[in-house]
Protein backbone atom coordinates (compact mmCIF):
# COMPACT_ATOMS: atom_id res chain seq x y z
CA UNK A 1 0.00 0.00 0.00
CA UNK A 2 1.23 3.49 -0.84
CA UNK A 3 2.82 5.40 2.05
CA UNK A 4 1.22 8.84 2.31
CA UNK A 5 2.73 11.86 4.03
CA UNK A 6 1.34 15.36 4.37
CA UNK A 7 3.88 18.16 4.82
CA UNK A 8 1.78 20.96 6.33
CA UNK A 9 2.62 24.62 6.78
CA UNK A 10 5.05 25.32 3.95
CA UNK A 11 5.33 29.13 3.88
CA UNK A 12 6.68 28.90 0.32
CA UNK A 13 5.41 25.71 -1.30
CA UNK A 14 7.86 25.76 -4.21
CA UNK A 15 10.92 26.59 -2.09
CA UNK A 16 10.02 23.73 0.22
CA UNK A 17 9.48 21.38 -2.73
CA UNK A 18 12.88 22.36 -4.14
CA UNK A 19 14.54 21.37 -0.82
CA UNK A 20 12.50 18.17 -0.75
CA UNK A 21 13.62 17.28 -4.28
CA UNK A 22 17.28 17.91 -3.41
CA UNK A 23 16.91 15.49 -0.52
CA UNK A 24 15.09 12.89 -2.64
CA UNK A 25 17.69 13.13 -5.40
CA UNK A 26 20.44 12.70 -2.81
CA UNK A 27 18.78 9.51 -1.60
CA UNK A 28 18.52 8.09 -5.13
CA UNK A 29 14.73 8.24 -5.41
CA UNK A 30 12.88 8.70 -8.69
CA UNK A 31 10.25 11.40 -8.25
CA UNK A 32 7.29 12.69 -10.20
CA UNK A 33 6.01 16.13 -9.23
CA UNK A 34 2.40 16.87 -10.13
CA UNK A 35 0.95 20.36 -10.39
CA UNK A 36 -0.78 22.80 -12.69
CA UNK A 37 1.07 24.33 -15.66
CA UNK A 38 1.99 27.56 -13.87
CA UNK A 39 3.29 25.77 -10.78
CA UNK A 40 5.30 23.24 -12.79
CA UNK A 41 6.80 25.99 -14.99
CA UNK A 42 7.86 27.98 -11.92
CA UNK A 43 9.31 24.89 -10.21
CA UNK A 44 11.27 24.12 -13.37
CA UNK A 45 12.68 27.66 -13.34
CA UNK A 46 13.50 27.40 -9.62
CA UNK A 47 15.31 24.09 -10.08
CA UNK A 48 17.41 25.50 -12.94
CA UNK A 49 18.36 28.45 -10.70
CA UNK A 50 19.98 26.22 -8.05
CA UNK A 51 23.73 26.37 -7.66
CA UNK A 52 25.79 23.71 -9.42
CA UNK A 53 26.37 21.94 -6.10
CA UNK A 54 22.63 21.82 -5.35
CA UNK A 55 21.44 21.05 -8.89
CA UNK A 56 18.67 18.46 -9.23
CA UNK A 57 18.60 16.70 -12.63
CA UNK A 58 15.03 16.97 -13.86
CA UNK A 59 12.87 17.33 -16.94
CA UNK A 60 9.35 18.20 -17.94
CA UNK A 61 7.00 15.37 -18.83
CA UNK A 62 6.97 16.69 -22.40
CA UNK A 63 10.66 15.79 -22.82
CA UNK A 64 11.72 12.89 -25.01
CA UNK A 65 11.66 9.38 -23.53
CA UNK A 66 15.46 9.21 -23.57
CA UNK A 67 15.59 12.31 -21.32
CA UNK A 68 12.99 10.80 -18.95
CA UNK A 69 15.16 7.73 -18.48
CA UNK A 70 18.08 9.87 -17.33
CA UNK A 71 16.05 12.23 -15.13
CA UNK A 72 15.41 11.24 -11.52
CA UNK A 73 12.81 14.03 -11.25
CA UNK A 74 10.00 14.52 -13.78
CA UNK A 75 7.71 17.55 -13.54
CA UNK A 76 4.23 16.89 -14.87
CA UNK A 77 0.70 18.24 -15.11
CA UNK A 78 -0.73 14.71 -15.29
CA UNK A 79 0.53 11.39 -14.04
CA UNK A 80 1.43 9.12 -16.96
CA UNK A 81 0.87 5.63 -15.63
CA UNK A 82 2.36 3.97 -18.71
CA UNK A 83 5.99 4.74 -17.98
CA UNK A 84 8.59 5.69 -15.42
CA UNK A 85 9.67 4.70 -11.97
CA UNK A 86 7.13 4.65 -9.18
CA UNK A 87 9.18 5.66 -6.14
CA UNK A 88 7.68 8.99 -5.07
CA UNK A 89 4.86 11.23 -6.26
CA UNK A 90 4.84 14.79 -4.92
CA UNK A 91 1.43 16.41 -5.27
CA UNK A 92 1.33 20.20 -5.54
CA UNK A 93 -2.18 20.14 -6.97
CA UNK A 94 -5.60 20.61 -5.44
CA UNK A 95 -7.07 17.17 -6.09
CA UNK A 96 -6.26 13.57 -5.26
CA UNK A 97 -3.92 12.50 -8.08
CA UNK A 98 -5.28 9.68 -10.20
CA UNK A 99 -2.96 6.70 -10.06
CA UNK A 100 -1.31 7.79 -6.80
CA UNK A 101 -1.65 4.22 -5.57
CA UNK A 102 0.82 3.00 -8.20
CA UNK A 103 3.63 4.83 -6.35
CA UNK A 104 5.52 3.63 -3.28
CA UNK A 105 5.12 7.03 -1.61
CA UNK A 106 2.89 10.06 -2.04
CA UNK A 107 3.90 13.38 -0.51
CA UNK A 108 1.29 16.11 -0.29
CA UNK A 109 2.87 19.55 0.17
CA UNK A 110 0.47 22.00 1.81
CA UNK A 111 1.05 25.73 2.21
CA UNK A 112 -0.18 28.05 4.94
CA UNK A 113 -2.93 29.37 2.64
CA UNK A 114 -6.43 28.68 4.02
CA UNK A 115 -7.83 27.44 0.69
CA UNK A 116 -4.85 25.11 0.20
CA UNK A 117 -5.28 23.72 3.71
CA UNK A 118 -9.02 23.15 3.15
CA UNK A 119 -8.31 21.23 -0.06
CA UNK A 120 -5.66 19.20 1.77
CA UNK A 121 -8.21 18.27 4.44
CA UNK A 122 -10.48 16.89 1.71
CA UNK A 123 -7.61 14.80 0.30
CA UNK A 124 -6.70 13.60 3.81
CA UNK A 125 -10.29 12.47 4.33
CA UNK A 126 -10.29 10.69 0.95
CA UNK A 127 -7.15 8.71 1.85
CA UNK A 128 -8.23 7.81 5.40
CA UNK A 129 -11.66 6.65 4.21
CA UNK A 130 -9.82 4.18 1.97
CA UNK A 131 -7.70 2.83 4.80
CA UNK A 132 -4.41 4.63 4.17
CA UNK A 133 -2.28 5.51 7.17
CA UNK A 134 -1.01 9.06 6.90
CA UNK A 135 2.18 10.51 8.32
CA UNK A 136 1.91 14.17 9.26
CA UNK A 137 4.87 16.56 9.11
CA UNK A 138 4.03 19.95 10.63
CA UNK A 139 6.62 22.32 9.17
CA UNK A 140 5.62 25.13 11.55
CA UNK A 141 6.72 22.97 14.50
CA UNK A 142 10.05 22.23 12.80
CA UNK A 143 10.68 25.96 12.26
CA UNK A 144 9.92 26.81 15.88
CA UNK A 145 11.89 23.88 17.33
Amino acid sequence: MTEIAFHFGAPDKLAYTTRLLRKAYGSGANVRVLGDRVTIAQLDTDLWALSTTDFVPHCLSSAEASVHKRSPVVLTTGVDLASGARDVLVNLGDAVPSGFDSFNRLIEVVSTDDADRDQARSRWKFYTERGYTITRHDLALKRSG
